[in-house]
């Protein structure tokens, strides 16, 4: 699904990897710039991912500071 935020079009996505799901967004902004925000965090459930992948793309059109997700799997992993 595509959103709208003071004229950009935001295109959150949700990836599963293993038991986590993977946040990430694309912003197309007015002027014709596209950016990928890459991987923005880990979550329990995609409702979650979703939510937040949102919340930091309307961060960055309005020029904000990116909130921070609630954990990051990667680093609780151990060789």
């Amino acid at each position: 699904m595509i959103l709208y935020h003071r004229g950009a079009a935001i295109q959150p996505s949700v990836t599963r990897r293993g038991h986590t799901y993977i946040a990430r967004v694309s912003l197309l902004e007015e002027d014709g710039e596209a950016t990928s925000l890459g991987d923005l965090g880990e979550f329990a459930n995609y409702d979650c991912a979703y939510a937040f992948a949102v919340r930091c793309a309307t961060a960055f059109v309005d020029g904000q500071p990116m909130p921070r997700s609630p954990f990051n799997a990667s680093l609780l992993r151990t060789s």
